[in-house]
């Protein structure tokens, strides 16, 4: 019996991390596709091997002897291809948090060099990687580099790689649940979770709202997606803000609302050491996009005048 290993290194994934958020993002997947993986493991091999509820996820007695074998048949393919080959090299990349822009950006690279190997961390913030990053512990950072508390140090590299747009999100019994697009000035207020030691999101987030005239408060800190959803649900008046790539679950009890006249623009930069001359790095540079911010005179797009004239 020929079984892709795809489906095996999808399936440990899970059974160790226990949630298909986590183990997706360990592998650079979306969930859904997590999902495919596993399920067709589980069509090859006629067993289950997870029982899957609405609140938790347990491997099966099947699953359970599956996954000690399995493990080492991926220990002894990993050990293989790295007998023939001079290093196996990881780049170390923070990539802000599972639910962002970056981990997507990744994702891509990944694709389309498989033979990029990278290692993420998520440090919840640029401000609070750049120890790190000055350390070179991590080779790499994504963040809103203009809206950082102070000057980026100089031994520090960067340049912006994305424009995501911004959109609100409502619970739907919210007053504004019928709304599909809206202008950032119509917003009634905006409710964030605080993000923490991310002074540079806050201050992103604050400006945002000032540029609009909109009041904006910070809660408590949001504990991954399905923590974010609950704060997000309990807002009966003002509404959270979110990029449009998050994935929100159809169960979520959550509707999107497009920003538009103007669209805010989250933007995302790589942030690198300068002696930091490795292959890998480079190659990773090189394939990042490097879109142009939108004109000061462009009416239809916003983000931080900082980043317009960077």
């Amino acid at each position: 019996m020929d079984v892709d290993l795809r489906l095996v290194r999808a399936f440990v994934a899970a059974a160790e991390e226990m949630h298909f958020g986590r183990a997706a993002a360990r592998l650079f997947l979306t969930q859904q596709a997590l999902s495919k993986r596993i399920r067709r493991l589980e069509e090859e091999l006629a067993v289950p091997l997870f029982e899957r509820t609405t609140r938790r996820v347990e491997l099966t007695p099947e699953g359970r002897r599956f996954l000690p074998p399995a493990r080492d048949a991926l220990a002894a393919f990993d050990a293989a291809v790295a007998s023939v080959r001079e290093t196996a090299q990881r780049l170390r990349v923070d990539v802000f948090d599972e639910r962002f822009t970056p981990m997507r950006l990744l994702r891509d690279l990944v694709e389309r060099d498989p033979s990029l190997r990278i290692e993420p961390s998520m440090r919840q913030g640029l401000a609070v990687a750049l120890p790190a990053l000055r350390a070179r512990e991590i080779d790499a950072a994504f963040g809103q580099i203009m809206d950082l508390p102070g000057p980026l140090p100089p031994e520090l590299a960067h340049r912006l790689v994305h424009l995501e747009p911004m959109h609100a999100f409502v619970p739907l019994d919210h007053p504004l649940a019928s709304r599909d697009a809206m202008r950032p000035s119509e917003l009634p207020g905006i409710a964030m979770p605080d993000p923490g030691g991310a002074s540079e999101a806050r201050a992103y987030l604050t400006g945002l709202a000032r540029r609009f005239g909109v009041p904006i408060r910070f809660c408590e800190p949001a504990v991954g997606r399905r923590h974010y959803v609950e704060l997000v649900r309990r807002e009966k008046r003002d509404v959270a803000l979110g990029e449009a790539s998050i994935e929100i679950p159809p169960d979520s009890g959550l509707h999107r609302i497009r920003l538009v006249d103007p669209v805010p623009l989250a933007p995302w930069s790589v942030v690198w050491h300068r002696g930091n001359t490795g292959p890998l790095l480079r190659r990773m540079l090189r394939l990042l996009p490097a879109p142009a911010p939108p004109p000061p005179d462009d009416p239809d797009h916003w983000v931080p005048d900082a980043y317009r004239t960077a």
